[in-house]
């Protein structure tokens, strides 16, 4: 699923609902495979909103509108009631390409792979290249489909289009803890299994 979102300066987001499998992104599951094809074909767009504008989001004004303590709670909030794991990753620096490849590879170099239900859910967001992405792991996808993945990243559009960073991204977490704390309760041994602050590198 992409979703193009009017951003900071003119420029756009690029929102990609993903699963990962744990081995290799979309390995065995077919929906995921789909979803990774309307990522390519879209690319092209993307590339020429992006020589259109001038402008260019600074990630530190970026990380300083960000309400981390606000988004910190909310993921364990949202933990609390499941024994998944939710984090956000902020991209510092620019890429080429698609958000989609940068979020999976960051999903496997902060270890979410390893959680003990396949539970784990990586919010990407990518402020220099107005793109964004959200990664589950396996054991969330099997549960969820595609479909949850497609709406969650149009439910996100309105909040990034009036550039209310922290509520898209609250929103992420919240509407990804309700589908965790459904297929995944929590027990009396479930323990945080990751850190809950915001990551960025």
């Amino acid at each position: 699923m992409v979703t193009v979102i009017p951003g900071l300066g003119g420029r756009s987001f690029l929102g990609i609902g993903e699963a990962v499998d744990g081995r290799r992104a979309a390995v065995g599951l077919p929906a995921a495979v789909a979803l990774v094809g309307s990522a390519a074909a879209v690319a092209p767009v993307v590339a020429g909103e992006r020589a259109v504008a001038g402008n260019k989001v600074r990630t530190h004004s970026f990380l300083r509108r960000l309400d981390h303590n606000r988004i910190t709670q909310a993921i364990k909030k949202a933990e609390g009631k499941s024994s998944g794991q939710i984090r956000v990753f902020v991209q510092r620096w620019k890429f080429e390409g698609d958000a989609l490849p940068r979020a999976e590879r960051k999903f496997f170099q902060l270890g979410m792979q390893k959680t003990t239900s396949r539970n784990a859910v990586l919010i990407f967001v990518a402020p220099r290249e107005q793109k964004y992405a959200v990664v589950g792991d396996v054991g969330v996808h099997e549960k969820c489909g595609k479909e949850f993945w497609k709406k969650l990243v149009n439910d996100m559009q309105a909040h990034f289009r009036k550039e209310d960073f922290n509520r898209a991204i609250i929103l992420a977490i919240s509407e990804v803890g309700k589908v965790l704390a459904v297929h995944f309760p929590r027990t009396g041994d479930t323990i945080n299994e990751l850190p809950d602050e915001i990551v960025q590198g």
